[in-house]
């Protein structure tokens, strides 16, 4: 059973949490974590890119000049796709470019993603992250301590904190979620994810739930 040393908000040690990455995900997988980056990747795409055919550029549609005798290739309107002002031969139109992977699958890169984290030794345990009030110095503060000043860094509550998402969000590279709020791209994303251990204990039940539904299902 792994360790994951727990520290206080000033960075120092309190104590130890014992987990495996193996208690979030049994085994974890290189292309179900792709495909869903990918997918959510491709979600956030607006999709907006428009430009104009040959039948929308202005400009006439007279021949340019007779068909023989010029000496020059035959040539038609000046909205042509081959000339300069033309309009595009293949011309972009708004689209939208999501799509949806099955929910069981999605779910499970989730748990991967944070087991992956667990195994490469990316994730910091704190004892707690309350906050009276919004206060991004005392956040800023939190991750110094912690040896994560200028590092990308997922925060991770046990369930959505005003206080600590307000404190965050003005800090560049910083992203504070609950764990419902979790995914394999914010997960995977950031360097380093910090976890309150109410927030791990989450993870862990909502894991250890999963598993014991797929061995009912077996």
């Amino acid at each position: 059973m792994a360790s994951l040393k727990v520290f206080d908000r000033s960075g120092k040690e309190v104590g130890t949490y014992e987990i495996e990455h193996t208690d979030i995900a049994p085994r974890i997988s290189k292309q179900l974590l792709h495909d869903a980056v990918v997918m959510y990747q491709a979600n956030q795409r607006q999709g907006s890119a428009r430009t104009k055919s040959r039948a929308e550029v202005a400009g006439t549609t007279k021949k340019m000049y007779r068909q023989k005798g010029t000496g020059n290739a035959r040539a038609g309107s000046r909205r042509s796709g081959v000339r300069r002002g033309g309009g595009h031969i293949f011309a972009h139109r708004p689209r939208d470019y999501s799509y949806r992977l099955p929910r069981k699958a999605v779910q499970l890169a989730t748990r991967m993603a944070i087991a992956s984290k667990i195994r490469d030794d990316e994730v910091v345990v704190v004892d707690g992250l309350d906050f009276a009030k919004p206060q991004t110095k005392e956040m800023s503060a939190v991750l110094k301590s912690l040896g994560l000043n200028g590092v990308t860094t997922l925060v991770a509550t046990a369930a959505h904190d005003v206080n600590a998402y307000k404190s965050g969000r003005n800090i560049q590279g910083l992203e504070v979620q609950p764990v419902d709020g979790l995914n394999a791209l914010n997960v995977l994303r950031p360097r380093k994810m910090v976890v309150t251990k109410d927030a791990l204990d989450a993870i862990r039940d909502k894991a250890a739930g999963k598993s014991a539904k797929v061995e009912a299902a077996e």
